[in-house]
């Protein structure tokens, strides 16, 4: 099965490549470094042992950094090399971890010769791939090689799991391959067991313990001077076709001089989502062109069309719904909002992230809708409730507190494989 999953890889590739530089359209970082995805690499190799992480795009980037920066604190004599597969995810890691502090790199497609251009460039010590990211052939090659693997703060929902199995001759001796994996939950870690991973050990989430930086707290403090008195609704990494739904059930809703603020998940998206705000007939000012002005009173939108600021544009809002949830395409992190006491309101469809967000909810830190119109609804009635979006607040940070450590555990279980 793993020889018919190369040659398909093999036949696709053309393809995958023109993809590449069809998204360069919009994002140009595609088109940069090309050689690296085929395992050719310009840098020298680091004369300290190698820790490589893998993590894939942003989510997962932040995701790392508590555990990136343990692994540096723990092995200072080692280098971490750290790869990615989007330019959103390097620029992430380069912004997290200036001046050189790690080596970074795009990870070759998942052909047995690409990956092991890369082992046999950088020679790591072990493999750590973060929460979903299970590659056959990157798994193969380093079982080769002796390189030990370990998948970190995994996840995997039901939804994934049966399409896993239907992969099954495929996935399961890669899974049965990894050295060692830190689940998320202890439902994670079964349905892995259940896809022939053995040692599956519950670590909790690493993202509990990403610290959240001063100056994006103060930059979301004066972003939310510039708004002035208004309350402000953030629409956090919304999807394609959220965007359409939120801005028709805002326009319907008696909100007063509320201002809502989008955040799209992709940069790619940001001119698309301004020309649906646009078609609905409101005054829009966007992120990157505020600067430090005070935004104009008649403004109904801010487009965030920056990228980095998160954190910042959680500290500015009232309440934060979740992106990725209206529709079924599984939600998005709630920590890094609870991380900053912002009440959460979730959609109907939270599966990728089902126990974090049934947590959130039982704690008190989010509520659930099931529509646009709901959303807007529950927002008229929590901004009229001082008291109610008070404990709300209270809850969401007692919540990201109380989980922390997640790290550390996954620092215990790594440290045999490294040393």
């Amino acid at each position: 099965m793993r020889i018919l999953y190369t040659l398909l890889w093999i036949v696709a590739l053309p393809l995958v490549v023109a993809r590449l530089f069809w998204r360069g359209r919009k994002e140009p970082g595609y088109r940069q470094h090309i050689g690296e995805r085929f395992g050719l690499y310009a840098s020298t190799r680091a004369s300290q042992p190698v820790i490589w992480v893998h993590a894939v795009s942003v989510g997962e980037t932040r995701a790392a950094e508590p555990l990136i920066r343990q692994l540096m604190q723990a092995y200072p004599n080692h280098r971490i090399l750290l790869s990615h597969m989007t330019p959103t995810g390097r620029a992430t890691g380069a912004q997290l971890f200036p001046d050189d502090q790690l080596q970074q790199c795009y990870l070759p497609y998942d052909i047995p010769y690409l990956v092991g251009r890369l082992i046999r460039h950088f020679q790591p010590a072990i493999c750590i791939l973060m929460e979903t990211e299970v590659w056959p052939n990157l798994i193969y090659a380093c079982r080769q090689r002796a390189v030990p693997v370990a998948l970190v703060n995994a996840r995997l929902s039901l939804k994934s799991l049966h399409k896993a199995e239907r992969l099954a001759p495929l996935i399961r001796p890669a899974s049965a391959s990894i050295s060692c994996i830190a689940a998320q939950t202890e439902a994670d870690a079964e349905r892995i067991r259940q896809l022939g991973a053995v040692n599956v050990q519950v670590t909790g989430n690493s993202k509990f313990d990403v610290q959240q930086q001063p100056e994006q707290i103060r930059a979301g403090k004066a972003l939310r001077r510039q708004f002035g008195q208004r309350a402000v609704l953030l629409c956090a990494s919304t999807r394609e076709g959220e965007e359409a739904l939120i801005l028709s059930a805002f326009t319907q809703a008696a909100l007063g001089n509320m201002l809502l603020v989008i955040v799209p998940r992709h940069p790619q998206r940001f001119d698309e989502v301004a020309r649906l705000i646009e078609q609905q007939g409101l005054s829009m000012q966007r992120r990157s062109t505020l600067g430090v002005a005070d935004l104009p009173a008649e403004t109904r939108v801010l487009l965030g069309d920056s990228m980095g600021e998160m954190t910042c544009y959680f500290a500015s809002a009232d309440l934060a719904y979740i992106g990725g949830s209206l529709l079924p395409l599984g939600g998005q992190n709630l920590i890094e909002a609870c991380a900053v006491a912002t009440p959460v309101i979730l959609g109907p469809h939270t599966f990728n992230f089902a126990a974090i967000s049934e947590d959130a909810i039982q704690a008190g830190a989010a509520l659930r809708i099931q529509s646009a119109g709901e959303l807007m609804s529950l927002t008229v009635s929590l901004l009229a409730n001082q008291t109610q979006r008070q404990q709300m607040s209270d809850h969401a940070l007692a919540f990201a507190q109380q989980h922390r450590g997640a790290t550390a555990r996954t620092m215990a279980l790594l440290q045999q494989w490294i040393s």
